[in-house]
């Protein structure tokens, strides 16, 4: 493992990197005995210097939970990263484009917890009984690290590659309506690139977010109530340019829209 001047460095490097817009080498290439447990150590170090220099944190993604996200990206496990509050935008906002690097776009649910959620032994009806509503969103990826040959660890170190999330459509309670069965349409200027259904996302998409609860645990950390779970995208990657309208039907749940310029 990494020792404790290292994991700083990295962090340090990732914090100017969210600046500049420059993305730093892979970790991998540098650091080829860097763990899982490390890459967290970094996300953890990240976070609190972006909390140190005023974001407030507002709640957590889970990434790489479908099989379509894991054929993109050549990665098996899930993984997870923080939101903070200056990542969360409103339905049909404009995207500055040169904001982020490599900017893709997922479609995904969000949970908003209406109560607490801490593991070890969460499970899927924890959950649904602690979450206040679900409703559809957008997630915006972003790169601090080069993005040719990342590996898990990489990813988990660059915050698992949060940018921001566009949150709109119809807020619903969890017994409302079947999630599983929930589907989205993704339209690229007019054009659909990307389908998907919910279930992709282990099965459901509530079972992220108690892996979530449960992957923390050994952290000492838990879920609050208020956060905003971002439960992993049932579509592929869609890659996004300067000019691109990204439009998400979610047929019975709205309509999600941002525009890029």
């Amino acid at each position: 493992m990494l020792d404790k001047e290292t994991i700083e460095k990295i962090a340090d490097e990732l914090v100017q990197a969210s600046a500049s817009r420059t993305p730093v080498p892979r970790l991998t290439t540098r650091y080829p005995d860097m763990t899982v447990e490390d890459s967290y150590a970094v996300q953890g170090v990240w976070s609190r210097r972006m909390q140190e220099g005023g974001r407030k944190l507002v709640g957590r993604k889970i990434g790489l939970t479908s099989k379509a996200m894991q054929a993109a990206t050549g990665i098996t496990e899930p993984d997870y990263g923080v939101i903070f509050d200056n990542m969360v935008l409103e339905n049909g906002c404009t995207v500055k484009w040169d904001a982020y690097t490599h900017p893709r776009i997922e479609v995904e649910l969000a949970f908003v917890l209406g109560k607490p959620l801490s593991g070890p032994n969460c499970s899927i009806f924890d959950v649904l009984d602690a979450t206040e509503y679900v409703v559809p969103a957008l997630e915006i990826l972003d790169s601090r690290i080069e993005m040719e040959g990342r590996t898990i660890v990489d990813t988990i170190s660059d915050n698992a590659a949060m940018g921001a999330m566009v949150v709109g459509g119809r807020p619903v309670k969890v017994d409302d309506v079947d999630l599983r069965w929930v589907a989205a349409l993704l339209y690229k200027n007019q054009t659909i690139e990307e389908t998907g259904v919910a279930a992709g996302v282990l099965n459901h998409p509530a079972a992220g977010v108690y892996w979530l609860a449960n992957k923390l645990a050994a952290h000492g950390t838990t879920l609050e109530a208020g956060e905003i779970i971002l439960a992993g995208s049932f579509t592929r990657p869609m890659w996004v340019h300067k000019g691109d309208t990204v439009h998400a039907d979610y047929g019975q749940l709205g309509s999600v829209t941002c525009r890029f310029e």
